[in-house]
């Protein structure tokens, strides 16, 4: 059985590190920056026999707005679901209740999203972003 915890003392990041720096979104991520980026967020850990498993984080005005990131699920436990049940734990959570707009970026999930109401964004040619230089660079050179 696989529980799921906000407890952030919980959270595993030396695991957590070396998952994201491995992630074609985050490569080479310090653990620094995967620290500071989880104090700004709100974030859930998933733990089979008290080992983690798995990690979201979302980032979240708590009245408007979400941001979905980080969903990441180990090896040894993909293809159970674990990624769309974290996910659904963010949907289901009181603090997020009738948020007008969740987010996220994927580039080889969309099947999980879309099977918790997820879609391409409703006006693609409003949507605009502002990327660092060093991220830029990681983007171009993803597939």
């Amino acid at each position: 059985m696989i529980e799921l915890s906000d407890d952030p003392a919980r959270l595993d990041f030396g695991r957590i590190h070396g998952w994201l720096a491995s992630s074609y979104w985050s490569p080479g991520i310090s653990r620094a920056l995967v620290e500071r980026a989880a104090r700004g967020s709100h974030c859930l850990g998933a733990y089979r026999d008290g080992e983690q498993v798995g990690y979201a984080r979302a980032i979240s005005d708590r009245a408007t707005f979400a941001w979905l990131a980080d969903v990441w699920v180990a090896d040894g436990c993909r293809g159970e679901g674990l990624g769309r049940r974290m996910v659904a734990w963010y949907l289901d959570h009181p603090d997020y209740a009738g948020l007008r707009r969740w987010a996220l970026v994927t580039r080889d999930a969309h099947g999980v999203y879309k099977a918790l109401g997820f879609d391409a964004p409703a006006r693609p040619e409003n949507y605009m972003e502002r990327v660092s230089a060093e991220f830029a660079a990681i983007l171009k050179g993803a597939p």
